[in-house]
């Protein structure tokens, strides 16, 4: 089952998100695996990372995945609950990794790179968290409300994580807004048991 959980910053959604997961390991007797995405970049995000550590639960067994998120799942075993925190910075990260390439040819491919990565991690989604016995719980940051960016990057980020949300939102049995801490149902699970 994949649940994704989409919020804005400060939304609540990380902490809600854990514990669902929490509550699914627990009743289905299984392992929670936190799959952290963020990179300690800069002293401020070592300082959010040290942060996310020090309130997660020591019940759940970390792996980091900052690029490599479709292999990472692709190993994904029916007995784990699992956690992915964030797509948000995968994407990010992705970004990121090809940002070295600035003319519009290599831009162009940097755009293919990307909808290729995308569209992969929906593939590898679907294929190992569709089958009822696997679960995942996806965090994101909803990027779409607020005013459209002023620079090139930054409108690339906003286009690309919002069309990764939808490809994900698609594929998921639940989708839950978190808004001031509040969780909304957006998509709700009709097969629960």
């Amino acid at each position: 089952m994949i649940h994704f959980v989409l919020g804005g910053a400060r939304s609540g959604k990380s902490c809600f998100a854990e514990q669902q997961v929490l509550v699914l390991a627990k009743k289905y007797n299984k392992q929670a695996i936190y799959i952290a995405t963020a990179t300690a970049i800069d002293d401020e995000m070592t300082s959010r990372i040290n942060k996310h550590q020090q309130y997660r639960s020591e019940l759940f067994q970390l792996v980091e995945s900052p690029l490599e998120l479709c292999a990472t799942l692709a190993k994904a075993q029916s007995g784990n609950v699992y956690l992915l925190d964030c797509l948000t910075l995968w994407l990010n990260n992705v970004i990121f990794s090809q940002q070295s390439l600035q003319d519009k040819e290599l831009e162009r491919k940097v755009e293919h790179h990307l909808a290729q990565e995308i569209e992969q991690l929906i593939q590898t989604l679907s294929r190992e968290f569709s089958k009822k016995e696997r679960d995942i719980i996806i965090v994101s940051n909803e990027v779409g409300l607020g005013v459209i960016p002023m620079g090139e990057s930054t409108r690339l980020f906003v286009d690309y994580c919002g069309w990764l949300n939808q490809g994900v939102a698609k594929i998921a049995q639940q989708v839950t807004l978190l808004t001031a801490g509040i969780p909304l149902t957006l998509k709700p699970d009709n097969h629960s048991n």
